[in-house]
């Protein structure tokens, strides 16, 4: 019998992160995965704003960007023409400290974390498979297979099933997995290709039914290719040959292409689905277990990193009974109706880019390539787009830990905005712990003893450009959850309402 904290299934970037995050809280982990060793190839490869975010807290985001590029600019392409340009790379300057996605390929960026798990002194048991599950309420057991084919039980407070969209932890719990298909088969592929474009744009080639993508990767002329093969393919996509490939982007881009090497390509159907529930007593799912969708946006990844950074300093707090076990019905209570939102965000962006309705279609390829320039250069636009496709905007207003008492522009459940106070103010929420920030007065201080384990306090001047970011008139206090997203603010800078809240959200 293996004891430990949390059982993590699955060791692809939303098991590896949510590893990573329990170290930094402290927590005992097993992780466990089928493959034999992090994944080889690029497969999902754009990294957004708010992953970067928490990256830096663990001090690796830096590290992750030496390893891709950001996408500097998006070229649109049709007839095989260039009909518009417009720059990427400091898109959300001023809403972030990573203005831009970055390109990254995905084996580069789990072997960060894998080698970030083994210098803080775990491992990963890969080709380990789970058999079988069982739980109670005093907490689960595991009973899984190595390679070696011997069966071993692992008992831990809780579980967490990152192991994919056929997620055999979802299954365990009896969890749906409700949803369409998309009625087309998507292909990838990691080429070089020597063209006459400069490898240092996103080239979108938009035709009449379809977009296909080009995103430059490190390497001489090495690019992600993305697109989709028409409606009514009836080959399967294990039947698919490269060549078939080749011809259908030949096809659809109009562009005459040398693709002199292929790394590797696959062809694959996609679905968009979301659980009923992101937990069932003791277990949860996160990442594709927990949803799937279309690549449209790079979310995906994104996306279960964030659902693992959401659940880990629950389970942390849980497991050392720092708070009720209760805490832990707020990640199924936040994570739920962002997963909904997002198959919706996706399901969108992709009927944009394939619809053949006719107006949809024109706007596509007739308008869309001559204003995107114009558009991305207007702050209004910018403040719209980024904060969606970056993740930095995404919110928990409606869940039981916001409390807002102001009605300010920054709200209770709302991200930290960025903002420098002669440098960064997510420099001074790395802690693994609650932040309380009085803003204007001294109110941090005055909060009491009991909480001093749990929380850092800061004090700083309500300047006028804070005051004119949230909207403020007077001195007030931010209480920010350990995932730095704000739990309480409040008017009250006596420190009674915070000492409320905090009592609530704690034992």
């Amino acid at each position: 019998m293996i004891n430990t904290d949390v059982i993590i299934i699955g060791a692809g970037p939303t098991g590896l992160a949510l590893a990573c995050q329990l170290i930094r809280y402290g927590v005992d982990f097993v992780i466990i995965d089928q493959k034999e060793t992090t994944t080889p190839f690029s497969r999902a490869i754009g990294v957004q704003a708010r992953t970067l975010e928490i990256y830096e807290q663990m001090g690796l985001a830096d590290r992750l960007i030496a390893l891709g590029k950001p996408a500097e600019k998006v070229r649109m392409i049709e007839g095989g023409v260039v009909r518009g340009e417009a720059v990427l790379k400091d898109i959300g300057a001023g809403m972030s400290a990573y203005p831009f996605m970055l390109i990254v390929e995905q084996g580069k960026h789990e072997m960060l974390l894998y080698d970030h798990i083994k210098g803080h002194g775990h491992d990963v048991s890969w080709q380990t498979e789970l058999l079988d599950l069982a739980q109670d309420e005093t907490g689960v057991i595991a009973t899984v297979k190595g390679s070696d084919g011997e069966s071993k039980t692992i008992q831990a407070k809780y579980l967490v099933g990152c192991d994919g969209s056929k997620s055999p932890v979802r299954h365990a719990l009896g969890l749906t997995f409700e949803g369409d298909t998309v009625g087309r088969l998507f292909y990838v592929a990691d080429v070089r290709i020597d063209w006459e474009f400069t490898h240092d744009a996103l080239m979108v080639c938009l035709a009449k039914h379809t977009i296909t993508a080009f995103f430059p990767m490190l390497g001489e002329n090495r690019y992600r290719i993305v697109g989709t093969f028409p409606e009514g393919h009836s080959q399967d996509e294990g039947e698919i040959l490269y060549e078939e490939i080749e011809r259908q982007i030949e096809a659809d881009t109009e562009l005459k292409l040398d693709i002199s090497h292929v790394n590797w390509f696959s062809v694959y159907k996609v679905h968009s689905r979301a659980v009923n529930k992101f937990s069932d007593g003791r277990c949860f799912v996160a990442g594709d277990a927990a949803h799937i969708h279309t690549p449209a946006g790079a979310q995906g990844m994104n996306t279960g990193i964030q659902d693992g950074y959401n659940l880990a300093w629950k389970l942390a707090f849980a497991c050392k009974g720092k708070a009720d076990p209760k805490l832990l019905d707020t990640y199924n209570e936040e994570r739920l109706p962002n997963a909904k939102r997002l198959l919706a965000t996706t399901d969108r962006f992709f009927e944009f880019g394939s619809s053949d309705e006719w107006f949809i279609s024109y706007v596509r390829t007739h308008i869309f390539p001559y204003i995107i320039g114009f558009a991305l250069s207007l702050d209004v636009v910018k403040k719209a787009i980024f904060p969606l496709v970056s993740q930095i905007g995404i919110s928990y207003r409606d869940s039981s830990l916001s409390t807002d008492e102001t009605g300010m522009n920054v709200r209770a459940g709302d991200r930290m905005p960025y903002f420098r106070v002669g440098h960064s103010i997510y420099d001074e929420l790395r802690e693994p712990k609650f932040h309380v920030i009085a803003f204007g007065g001294d109110g941090s201080g005055k909060i009491g003893e009991q909480f001093n384990d749990l929380v850092d306090k800061h004090t700083l001047p309500l300047s006028a450009d804070i005051a004119e970011l949230f909207g403020a008139d007077e001195p007030f206090i931010v209480v920010l959850r350990p995932d730095n997203y704000i739990g309480l603010i409040t008017r009250d800078i006596s420190g009674e309402t915070v000492k409320s809240y905090l009592s609530r959200v704690l034992s």
